[in-house]
């Protein structure tokens, strides 16, 4: 029908412009044409290639929207399809954004539930810094579960949201079906010693340059508007030379400031880290030493870390050596943002781990 309208359209835009002396041969021709089209189609060749079925591309629409947890109002963004994943960011005093586009390919296997924790990114930021704790974030990741009506979750935490996501699933593991806890650590003992190790291994002048900034005090330094803030210069030497090489392997964001990384809502973050500089944590955080509780963790677990992770592999080990139903992948070439360094390996490994029977689907077709 579509191929009769087109000659039909042809053959009347013809008549109306071609000379008289052609119109003739013109209307031949196209009904010449007409009838090979209505004429059955001649049988393809053996050789030409089975056409590939269309299918229409698949849509994920994105939802966003707040959950009130008593009082406070945190946002969230939904995409995707299938069980529901929550996705929990680092910092503390992050935002979801960090994650994308990188996890975007769970969204064909997943609903994504990504959510700013209290005080961060689009969430509500509270009067009194004392309401940023673990605990009142545990509520929080609760209260978007029950206010979306998502019933048990996977539940995914990177760095600090690892440490946010093993208070949750020590506190309401029954809501779990699963648990990823990426480039994170289980005792803030633990972790200090590793920034210790961390700044041993310095060139000596950096290491100078970073004690010489911590005993002078991070705080109050320069024009009013920078005074609850580190310095630029503590910015650049900790964050940016003495983080940067834990930060990232095959894969360096090259955009990566380490000024800009000093964004973040800074009553929060000396609250929880503490006012004493990266490499030490002495804020509130200070009171998480969860090892000898990590074995009361009985949902699945899948444990990832890069291979110089700032969050050393030590930790991670550790871990799963203390969880029992864990599986432990060590990412290569990678630093703490595995999902950027190794995107492919890291997203399949969480499909694997969520959906085994598609792994064992897809290895039935590969081997048919």
């Amino acid at each position: 029908m579509r191929l009769n309208l087109l000659i039909g359209t042809a053959v009347l835009l013809c008549f109306s412009i071609c000379p008289p002396a052609l119109r003739a041969q013109t209307a031949n021709d196209s009904a010449t044409a007409a009838t090979a089209a209505q004429a059955p189609a001649a049988p393809a060749s053996t050789d030409e290639a089975t056409p590939m079925p269309r299918v229409a591309p698949a849509a994920y629409p994105m939802q966003e929207g707040f959950i009130d947890s008593r009082g406070v109002l945190i946002y969230y963004m939904t995409v995707g399809r299938g069980a529901p994943l929550v996705i929990v960011h680092g910092g503390p005093g992050a935002s979801h954004d960090y994650f994308l586009p990188y996890l975007l390919p769970l969204a064909r296997h997943n609903r994504l539930i990504f959510i700013d924790e209290r005080g961060s990114g689009k969430s509500q930021k509270l009067d009194d810094p004392a309401g940023y704790t673990v605990e009142n974030m545990v509520e929080d990741v609760e209260a978007v579960r029950q206010g979306l009506v998502l019933g048990k979750i996977s539940l995914l935490g990177h760095s600090y949201g690892g440490v946010l996501a093993q208070a949750y699933a020590l506190k309401y593991q029954n809501n779990l079906t699963h648990l990823i806890l990426c480039s994170t650590f289980p005792s803030t003992t633990e972790m200090n010693q590793v920034f210790v190790k961390m700044k041993e291994k310095m060139p000596p002048e950096l290491r100078a340059r970073i004690d010489a900034a911590e005993k002078e005090g991070l705080f109050g330094h320069g024009k009013d508007y920078e005074k609850n803030r580190y310095t630029n210069a503590y910015m650049i030497a900790a964050w940016g030379e003495g983080y940067f090489p834990y930060l990232y392997g095959r894969n360096p964001d090259p955009n990566y400031d380490p000024i800009a990384a000093g964004i973040v809502p800074w009553d929060l973050y000396r609250e929880m880290w503490g006012s004493h500089g990266e490499f030490v944590i002495d804020g509130n955080l200070k009171s998480i030493e969860y090892v000898d509780r990590l074995p009361n963790i009985h949902v699945p677990t899948l444990i990832l870390v890069g291979d110089h992770d700032e969050c050393d592999p030590s930790l991670s080990k550790e871990m799963h050596e203390k969880i029992a139903d864990s599986q432990l992948v060590i990412l290569p070439n990678s630093g703490h943002m595995t999902f950027v360094d190794q995107q492919k390996i890291f997203n399949t490994s969480v499909i694997d781990f969520l959906h085994p029977n598609l792994q064992r689907r897809n290895a039935a077709k590969a081997g048919s």
